[in-house]
């Protein structure tokens, strides 16, 4: 084989890609950015036996955890450890984005689109939600991926439900408890912040038990697929 063809076979086009990797942080990345976005809205989950009182970005967030334990479980702590650091740069981006959008005025030159005043309404508080979002997130993801690999390295690789339980349910009360006392301290009594940050984390746990199948089907079909080059 002569150098040039080497360099062919070794050059970026021809080596594989993990389109595995690729969906599990694209829909981890998503999920963590609209959260941000919609956090600061609170609503109500009816689930028959209980009323949860929520904030709106409790509904796609837990995706992001489903998302690093199967990173943790196929592609090991490093990576998914990566993975998380590229959502906090993310969300540093996000923030960038909204202040750019706010610096320069609304033009109405456009039919149909939002003024100033309808823009820092809606996107006003996301510093301090995201700054919330953020402090959580980092902590609550860290500690999600250490666990996870502790479970693991405890059970000798087995019983992959109690890991990916384990370590979701512990992490979701961190995160629910810090992203409601950075977001909501001073600005409503104790006690509903604690009644709200209850609601979250037994909302975030029973979906947790919930995607325990996604956690098996995604690590067999993950365990199966193999890169290919583009």
């Amino acid at each position: 084989m002569t150098s040039a063809s080497i360099a062919r076979t070794d050059s970026p086009e021809s080596r594989p890609v993990d389109f595995g990797f690729l969906l599990l942080a694209s829909v981890f990345l998503a999920s963590l950015v609209v959260c941000n976005l919609i956090a600061n809205k609170f609503l109500t989950v009816d689930l028959g036996f209980k009323v949860f009182v929520l904030s709106a970005g409790a509904l796609p967030y837990p995706i992001t955890f489903l998302a690093t334990d199967l990173m943790s479980e196929i592609y090991g702590h490093r990576r998914a450890s990566f993975v998380v650091w590229s959502g906090f740069a993310a969300s540093l981006f996000v923030l960038l984005a909204l202040w750019l959008g706010d610096l320069f005025a609304a033009t109405d030159l456009v039919p149909g689109g939002i003024d100033d005043e309808t823009y820092r309404h809606v996107f006003g508080t996301a510093p301090r939600v995201i700054a919330a979002s953020m402090t959580a997130y980092l902590v609550a993801q860290l500690v999600d991926v250490r666990l996870f690999h502790f479970w693991r390295k405890l059970t000798d690789g087995r019983h992959l439900w109690l890991r990916n339980n384990a370590s979701t349910i512990v992490s979701q009360l961190l995160d629910s408890a810090l992203v409601i006392f950075v977001l909501k301290v001073g600005l409503m009594p104790t006690g509903d912040m604690a009644a709200i940050v209850l609601d979250l984390w037994l909302f975030k746990a029973l979906v947790a038990l919930a995607d325990t199948p996604f956690f098996y089907l995604g690590t067999a079909w993950l365990q199966r697929w193999r890169p290919r080059p583009l």
